[in-house]
């Protein structure tokens, strides 16, 4: 499994992760919510370097031009609720992908909050047989939601390539990861931070990423 944190660059991403982290920029739900949205659109370009190229004549009004042109062949899949901005991110760049989403939630298992389990109940997709599979969500933590919707997704049929993409993740997620999805599987990161809390909350991190895009829920 191949792992690009792109935060070991020097780019505008490091504004805007610096931004969704900030106490008093979260206040402002929508503010947030465009954060994480250029994020993705950042993620996206970077990661559209790594796809399959081809070239195309294009007719213009003087003449033809060749262009190398990225495969058209995408499925851009992400896990409810808190993954819509980010989803809307890399669609913006994948404007042509097909899309899939999945809600898979956790759920803390003991009264302490300090166990957690993961429950998926609903999923709409096209078939991933033979396309590259870009999944995104942008918190991994534990990784077991991530894992969960790689396994439904991968019912659909066998991708060609699978991209994960998370705008924070920690090395327990990604150790999660590298023992249960195929080792050809690039994951990206915005950053890596150094683990969770005992509430399985990424730390430094910056909180719950779909109460801060949507509000609180129950």
């Amino acid at each position: 499994m191949q792992i690009v944190n792109l935060s070991e660059q020097n780019s505008v991403l490091n504004r805007f992760m610096a931004e969704v982290r900030d106490m008093e920029y979260q206040q402002n739900r929508l503010l947030f919510r465009n954060n994480i949205v250029r994020i993705g659109e950042v993620m996206a370009y970077e990661m559209s370097k790594a796809l399959d190229y081809t070239q195309q004549d294009v007719k213009t009004p003087l003449g033809t031009a060749t262009v190398n042109m990225p495969e058209q062949n995408i499925v851009l899949a992400t896990v409810l609720r808190a993954g819509l901005p980010f989803h809307q991110g890399f669609l913006n760049v994948f404007d042509h992908a097909e899309n899939a989403f999945v809600s898979a939630y956790r759920m803390y298992t003991n009264r302490e909050h300090t166990e957690v389990g993961v429950h998926t109940e609903y999923m709409a997709a096209p078939s991933v047989e033979g396309k590259t599979l870009i999944i995104v969500d942008p918190m991994l933590a534990t990784g077991g939601s991530m894992v969960a919707s790689y396994e439904a997704l991968l019912k659909t049929g066998k991708p060609k390539k699978v991209h994960i993409a998370c705008v924070i993740a920690v090395p327990e997620g990604l150790e999660m990861l590298r023992d249960n999805v195929d080792e050809d599987t690039t994951v990206w990161c915005a950053a890596i931070d150094e683990g969770m809390n005992e509430h399985k909350y990424i730390v430094p991190g910056f909180g719950d990423a779909g109460d801060l895009c949507f509000g609180e829920k129950l």
